[in-house]
């Protein structure tokens, strides 16, 4: 899979809500409220990045859980990271 360039990463990033581009990686925190939120989230978060082959990085501070999403196979943001980030973006 190809990487993209900047300019690519910043038109996709304008279609993606509170994503962020952390070096090569982007990046959203999400606040589920409590400890029990994050953990059922992170939990909804299997099933996507499973169908892909493509898992993302994951923090939990109690009621935030931050997702990193990168290819580390090739080494930056590739269009899988941002095929991803739409599935996440549309779970409840």
């Amino acid at each position: 899979m190809a990487l993209l360039g900047d300019n690519e990463i910043e038109a996709r990033l304008t279609e993606l809500d509170g994503w962020e581009r952390r070096g090569d990686s982007i990046a959203k925190e999400f606040d589920r409220g409590d400890f029990v939120g994050s953990v059922g989230f992170v939990g909804s978060l299997v099933a996507p990045a499973e169908e892909m082959g493509h898992h993302p990085d994951l923090e939990i501070s109690w009621s935030t859980v931050t997702v990193t999403i990168s290819t580390h196979s090739e080494g930056g943001l590739t269009a899988a990271d941002f095929e991803l980030a739409t599935k996440i973006d549309a779970l409840p």
